[in-house]
């Protein structure tokens, strides 16, 4: 191999730069393949005189730069993507034509981005807010997207408000602030004068916004769709994901110490699994029901601010989705990736959901101006993998060179040009729209209460306690008295337990009078489906546990706690007072992955602490390891100590309970770490 020649630089070319050359490396050059000389120094009349304009590399360099920034989405601008494959796993063909839903085996390449509502693309990943969940399928009969959320009812009924939605939940628009938060005046005097809100309200403020893991969120399309079978007739459906790893969330003041400490935490964690070899994955469940079963329904399936409890269409896992393989480039694809409802393949369609028929047309034309071209669908990541022939041209950043005179269709001057295939075509439903036009809703529509209670009664108690403190927080940054006092009256009519709590925890000396519902409240069972401390699974797979140490740590216990601990399907990160390594108590050295005052307990599902007596009691005066202990405890999580440890728990004031074990009694330790300890919940903060 030819040695790399070191080229010292001139005086005022460069300083003490030391240009390379090599043959293994490919020359650099400008965007039109011009090999450039010398990437550090503009051109200048003289070495101390004016740049000049005929440096046509410095001005492409710097254009470029000016323009590496398109503008942000308006909603969903934070978000995190990969790829990875869909496998359906059972058959709908006697519902549908979708060859995606009916080729049993077949891995179909998705990409998913999943997103928060929001925040602007810089803001932290662990705001209280919904998650939106986006699949692009590149099917073989072109692009399918399922552009759904992680909760499956909506804010409003009809898309003519979604405008005044965002433009209520955005930053102010005379301050500027807050950013990716929903606790203030003009979102709450939006959602106190929306009735139809107050189902999805109570998601909000439920813990299902407040994510651990982008691995550990359910997705929902949201909207009714249609399936089509070869013969025409349509079964109604709903699509579900449902992660492999179980539901589960942080609590309110994790969260927040979570952002200050990490407001990546959930894009890195992606990063940190898929680049290790392991995957996120989901099962894919629908809910088919036909028309003569939704006339029964006790509400309107085409309302999106309404679920179909699974106690009344269960559901049927008919597939699996593996995320497995990180962007090569965040911008190129992530960034650039274009999901629309509209992009559907021949045997789905769509229903007539008044939210729905917006979106179809709102986020094609949001395309259009974010990514600055109709021609957005040329770009790789946006690209179908079938192959596909339209006579659609020109257009600003046309990629494609189409070739011949022909245009248009029909012609009869190209034989081998694109023509319209009845037999395996996209059809849609036929249906009968008779009626008379008007700006209405059906009358269905306007129950919006019953669900909304029946979401709180399905409720475990700390959810419960959860959701009255999370209004109570968000209500107390809201300026305005009657905007408070309106919400009280709406929460009055979900629950009169719930108002009253809501109004103490506001300081309210009276009640307001409770809001009146355009129908009556309907009585409805409890679903076990909407509790995520009922459905969480009690393991240690795919969750990370924090071991923190410091030198003359006993090294067999940290040996030991690492194994079980990893044998529970976990991750282990070694943290320490300084990173490098530690010395242990039989001198060897081991690895840290983490300095302490930078990788809190809050980055972890579990900690154990492995100190020497010194060491505990050193660390007794150091407020990071203090907290580290204290957090971890007020934060419900199973904590192991040694008996160096103890006194470090005691400055933290932890007090013995189940999830407090002894670091020799590994799998007590891997058992508590499961699961949260609620019932320490009570002990350690005041709920509304």
């Amino acid at each position: 191999m030819k040695k790399a020649q070191k080229q010292d630089s001139h005086p005022g070319t460069g300083g003490e730069l030391h240009q390379q050359t090599n043959a293994d490396h490919p020359p650099l050059t400008t965007q039109q393949g011009v090999v450039i000389s010398d990437n550090q120094n503009s051109l200048r009349a003289h070495p101390q005189g004016p740049t000049l304009l005929e440096d046509f590399i410095l001005r492409e360099k710097i254009t470029h730069f000016d323009h590496e920034r398109i503008p942000e989405r308006v909603v969903h601008a934070r978000g995190t993507g990969a790829h990875g494959f869909f496998e359906l796993t059972h058959s709908l063909e006697q519902y549908t034509t979708a060859k995606v839903l009916t080729e049993v085996g077949v891995k179909t390449p998705v990409f998913s981005r999943i997103s928060t509502v929001a925040g602007g693309s810089g803001s932290s990943d662990t705001p209280r807010d919904v998650r939106g969940f986006a699949i692009k399928f590149y099917t073989s009969q072109g692009n399918w997207d399922i552009v759904g959320n992680n909760v499956p009812v909506f804010f409003i009924q009809d898309a003519i408000k979604f405008p005044d939605l965002i433009h209520a939940v955005k930053m102010e628009p005379d301050r500027g602030f807050p950013q990716a938060a929903s606790a203030h005046d003009t979102f709450w005097d939006f959602i106190s004068l929306t009735p139809e809100s107050m189902h999805m309200v109570m998601w909000i403020m439920s813990d299902r916004t407040l994510a651990r893991s982008l691995r550990m969120i359910e997705g929902f399309g949201v909207h009714s769709f249609r399936l089509l079978d070869a013969a025409g007739h349509s079964t109604f459906v709903k699509f579900h994901w449902r992660p492999k790893l179980g539901l589960q969330s942080t609590v309110w003041d994790e969260t927040v110490k979570i952002a200050g400490a990490d407001p990546d935490f959930h894009r890195r964690e992606l990063f940190d699994v898929l680049s290790a070899g392991e995957v996120a994955e989901w099962e894919f469940a629908v809910q088919l029901f036909t028309q003569a079963e939704a006339d029964k329904f006790p509400f309107n399936h085409l309302d999106a601010t309404k679920l179909i409890p699974e106690e009344l269409v269960p559901l049927q896992v008919i597939g699996r989705l593996v995320l497995d393989r990180w962007p090569d480039n965040f911008f190129a694809e992530t960034e650039q990736v274009a999901f629309c409802p509209s992009h559907l393949v021949p045997g789905i369609d769509f229903s007539n959901d008044p939210l729905l028929q917006g979106r179809l047309f709102s986020y094609l034309d949001t395309q259009l101006s974010r990514l600055g071209t109709v021609n957005f669908e040329q770009i790789p990541i946006n690209a179908p993998k079938c192959p596909f022939a339209h006579q659609q041209r020109d257009g600003h950043m046309q990629m494609a060179k189409p070739a011949g005179r022909v245009a248009y269709e029909p012609n009869s001057l190209s034989p081998d040009s694109p023509r319209a295939d009845r037999t395996t075509g996209f059809v849609s439903v036929a249906l009968d729209e008779g009626g008379e036009r008007g700006r209405v809703r059906a009358a269905s529509f306007a129950d919006h209460y019953s669900q909304a209670r029946q979401f709180w009664i399905s409720q475990s108690e700390p959810e419960q306690a959860h959701i009255a403190s999370a209004l109570v927080f968000e209500l107390s940054k809201v300026a305005h008295p009657h905007v408070r006092e309106a919400m009280v009256s709406h929460l009055l009519v979900i629950d009169e337990v719930l108002g009253q709590r809501v109004a103490d925890g506001l300081g309210l000396e009276e009640l307001p009078a409770p809001a009146t519902p355009a129908q009556p409240v309907q009585s409805m069972l409890p679903s076990a489906a909407l509790s995520i401390i009922g459905n969480a699974k009690d393991t240690l797979e795919g969750r990370c546990v924090g071991i923190l140490v410091a030198d003359g740590s006993d090294g067999k216990t940290v040996a030991a706690l690492k194994k079980a601990v990893q044998a529970a399907g976990a991750r282990v990160k070694i943290v320490a007072p300084r990173i490098g390594d530690v010395v242990l108590a039989n001198d060897k050295r081991l690895a840290v992955d983490g300095q302490l005052a930078g990788t809190p307990s809050v980055m972890f599902d579990a900690v154990a602490l492995v100190l020497s007596e010194d060491a505990g009691k050193a660390l007794c005066r150091e407020a990071a390891a203090v907290d580290f202990v204290r957090d971890a405890f007020g934060h419900l999580k199973a904590i192991a100590a040694d008996a160096g440890a103890k006194a470090l728990l005691k400055a933290a004031s932890v007090k013995s309970d189940a999830g407090v074990v002894d670091a020799d009694d590994h799998q007590a330790f891997v058992v508590a770490a499961s699961t949260r300890q609620w019932v320490r919940e009570k002990s350690v903060r005041t709920l509304a």
